[in-house]
């Protein structure tokens, strides 16, 4: 078998940063961050109409692969787990396309959760520009970046990406193998319904992108998924109370 030499290694440890930074600018929904400031707005459950975890919950998503169960902990990310819990409680994921799918040239993510891949008449050249639409405004619901950080005082930050060496070592959520995360534009403020899943780990993501979960069951269903593979359904499993304002 071959065996990579050391300075192969270290070669490698210094392109793949490089190679995934050219990843994330290569991804036209979700995945390209830039830096934003909250401009002072509430953000957060206490300022938002979108219900919030509180306690746990899991989620089983049936798909064409197989199933895959999402352990999400309200503790950590209250509003953007709630979120997703609320939309897996309307059906949104219910046959959406898991429709960007990259491994190559290293692994990197599955990404999924338009609610237009769902709607036969939407051009599969349209999926990933999606979000959910509120049907009682028909506006999209737009929920902001969610940071949790262990110091000081287990601190949620909303709406601003971190870049702190030490803020982001302090994170409690962070992009590991199997981490679960919500995608979104360039604004920070823009996550919606699609979400994605850590192939490897991604630490040039943390800070950047609020992961809220991880998979708890079926990694090797994810390890399956090929582009244009669906989520048949998703169901709530367990847990699961959505409240309004903080939990």
């Amino acid at each position: 078998m071959f065996q990579p030499s050391l300075s192969s290694l270290a070669r490698w440890s210094r392109l793949r940063p490089l190679l995934l930074c050219l990843l994330l600018t290569l991804l036209p929904f979700g995945l390209a961050a830039c830096s934003s400031e909250a401009g002072g707005r509430p953000l957060g459950c206490s300022a938002t109409s979108v219900p919030c975890l509180s306690g746990t919950a899991v989620v089983a998503l049936q798909t064409s692969r197989g199933e895959v169960e999402i352990s999400l902990d309200g503790a950590e990310a209250p509003l953007t787990a709630g979120n997703f819990v609320d939309l897996v409680n309307r059906r949104v994921y219910d046959n959406t396309s898991f429709h960007r799918v990259v491994r190559d040239p290293v692994p990197f993510v599955v990404q999924g959760g338009d609610p237009g891949s769902a709607d036969p008449t939407v051009p599969v050249a349209s999926y990933g520009m999606g979000s959910f639409l509120d049907p009682a405004s028909g506006a999209p619901r737009l929920i902001p970046l969610e940071l949790k950080l262990h110091q000081p005082r287990e601190l949620i930050r909303y709406g601003e990406p971190l870049s702190a060496a030490a803020q982001i070592r302090d994170l409690a959520l962070r992009h590991e193998r199997g981490a679960v995360a919500m995608a979104r534009s360039g604004d920070p403020n823009s996550a919606s319904a699609q979400f994605y899943v850590a192939l490897q780990p991604l630490p040039e993501l943390d800070g950047r992108y609020a992961v809220f979960g991880r998979v708890s069951r079926g990694m090797e269903v994810i390890d399956r998924i090929q582009q244009g593979d669906r989520i048949l359904r998703a169901r709530l499993v367990t847990g699961g109370t959505l409240v309004q304002g903080k939990p």
